[in-house]
């Protein structure tokens, strides 16, 4: 996956493109995969990198959502659990299943969750259920959850999710489409929608934002996948156009694995403010979270707000022992869920939809929202169908319900972190074996080397030292602390790779480096009780 090539290739100006998209998350990401495998030519632009804002910050789960079927939304959870199911099968390297247990503290609520959950498997029937919830007693409950507090559990119940890691997906999709022939590149703006003679959508203008070059991109259907941004874009189409999109802050906390202790993850179905919360294992640390607050606006680095921070600080001493502080926090990380808003103006996010919405413009600019990475594949199908009727594109069937994405690998060994390269990783490992710099750890503590960041430029379009440690190696939202010690070696390894100077590497370092103040816990601040 060369950048270089890839823009040059975009930049042709005699080329009509079938599909421009705008937003290299998870919707835009599955749009230009779904285009390419139809046989569509399309070209993608993410302003930033890959993933870089909702769709990198994710609880890490590939599942049909427990919370949503509480609230009676059974097409909703029926079509995410149907999704789960085909992305287990075609991206088996990076998606596994994931054992949950609810502890119950009444007798009815073991009643109540183990029929509940019998029915979410029912829903899932098919050939692609992940396996069957069954109830526990309060024995095997303190069993297979050592750090839960062992007072109050009357019993519990086991089910099944998927779990996953977001940004590396990411990438892989990104691959995927460049090998069915699709052009995706990062670090480009769309700074401006082109219009033709009758008025309607022809085109974007972009802005690379490596070289500085603007060039003019010629299509035939635009698509606007820029999740909580999508509104900005819709503007640039239709200057008087409203607000749609309601930015949604989450955050999740990381911490050591001696406060889970387990393979099995937590679901707590009620908090305090009627919102579930998860305690995830993720890479040998635990992912605890999220929180659901309306913002303002939309921010592509949200920062954790203490209130949140506290609140899941708070119920998770609840059920955990020892208690979380923020002296144990190795990473926080806050994500932005990009939610259609009501009509009535509303603020509270549980009245707002989490299905996805698409719309189309009086200039035929089509717009993609909500949704979330399980049913990324779905969105992105019926975003090209919708483009097919209004016959802005010939009609080709989707291909992506079977489709193998890059890496795909049966069973890898999850005790090696080279498992997340899936198929790639016997060629990593070559590359790292090809120069002693190469097998060199870029902290200590770690066992992300020198080659994983060299491989990362060569051939994942990593462009910075926050592309490879926040969405590459990740370490960034497992350890903040860790990140900002690797940063210098990282920017020298890039550096070298690149053909760019000690001045890049300086002032990369510190960019990284102030970046990560969202991703610390000041802790002299002491949570509430």
């Amino acid at each position: 996956m060369k950048r270089d090539s890839i823009l040059n290739t975009i930049k042709d100006q005699d080329v009509i493109w079938d599909v421009a998209v705008i937003g290299g998350g998870a919707t835009g990401l599955g749009i230009a995969v779904d285009a390419a495998t139809r046989g569509y030519s399309v070209a993608l632009f993410e302003q930033d990198d890959f993933a870089k804002s909702t769709s990198s910050r994710s609880t890490k789960l590939v599942h049909g959502g427990v919370r949503y079927l509480q609230k009676g939304d059974v097409p909703l959870v029926r079509e995410a659990l149907h999704e789960r199911g085909r992305l287990r099968r075609n991206a088996p390297h990076l998606v596994k299943d994931q054992s949950f247990v609810i502890s119950n503290y009444s007798l009815f609520d073991n009643f109540l969750y183990t029929c509940g959950l019998t029915f979410y498997d029912m829903l899932s029937w098919g050939g692609l259920s992940l396996g069957r919830s069954y109830y526990i007693n309060k024995k095997k409950v303190s069993e297979l959850l050592p750090g839960i507090k062992k007072q109050g559990p009357k019993g519990g119940v086991i089910y099944h999710d998927g779990q996953f890691d977001d940004s590396r997906l990411a990438i892989n999709l990104a691959q995927t489409c460049v090998e069915n022939g699709g052009c995706p590149v990062n670090h480009t703006t769309v700074t401006g929608i082109l219009h033709d003679a009758n008025s309607n959508v022809s085109g974007v203008t972009v802005r690379d934002n490596i070289g500085g070059e603007e060039f003019v991109v010629n299509a035939r259907c635009v698509i606007n996948a820029a999740g909580v941004f999508v509104d900005d874009i819709m503007t640039m189409d239709s200057p008087a156009h409203d607000k749609m999109v309601t930015p949604s802050q989450g955050i999740h906390l990381v911490l050591d694995m001696k406060f889970l202790q387990s393979d099995y993850a937590i679901m707590i179905p009620k908090t305090s403010d009627g919102r579930v919360l998860f305690a995830v294992p993720w890479h040998d640390k635990v992912v605890v979270g999220t929180t659901d607050i309306v913002r303002e606006k939309p921010e592509i680095e949200p920062k954790p707000l203490d209130e949140e921070i506290d609140f899941i600080l708070n119920t998770a001493g609840l059920y955990m022992d020892p208690k979380p502080t923020r002296a144990d926090i190795l990473s926080v990380f806050a994500g932005q869920r990009p939610l259609a808003a009501p009509k009535n103006g509303g603020k509270n996010t549980k009245e707002i939809s989490r299905s996805h919405k698409i719309i189309v413009s009086g200039h035929k600019l089509i717009t993609i929202t909500g949704g979330k990475w399980t049913t990324y594949r779905r969105m992105a199908e019926d975003t090209l169908d919708k483009a097919i009727s209004l016959g802005l594109l010939p009609k080709r069937k989707c291909a992506t319900r079977t489709l193998r994405i890059h890496g795909y690998k049966p069973n890898p060994d999850l005790t090696d972190h080279m498992y997340i390269y899936g198929s790639d990783a016997g060629a990593v490992r070559e590359l790292i074996a090809s120069d002693p710099r190469y097998s060199q750890p870029i902290h200590p503590d770690y066992p992300h080397t020198a080659g994983e960041v060299a491989w990362a430029v060569r051939h994942e379009m990593a462009m910075t030292v926050e592309d490879i440690l926040a969405r590459r190696v990740r370490l960034l939202f497992m350890d903040a602390r860790a990140a900002i010690e690797a940063a210098p070696a990282v920017a020298r390894i890039v550096a070298r790779e690149r053909g760019l100077d000690s001045r890049w590497e300086k002032e990369q370092v510190e960019s990284f480096t102030a970046l990560t103040t969202n991703y610390l816990i000041d802790k002299g601040v002491q949570e509430t009780t």
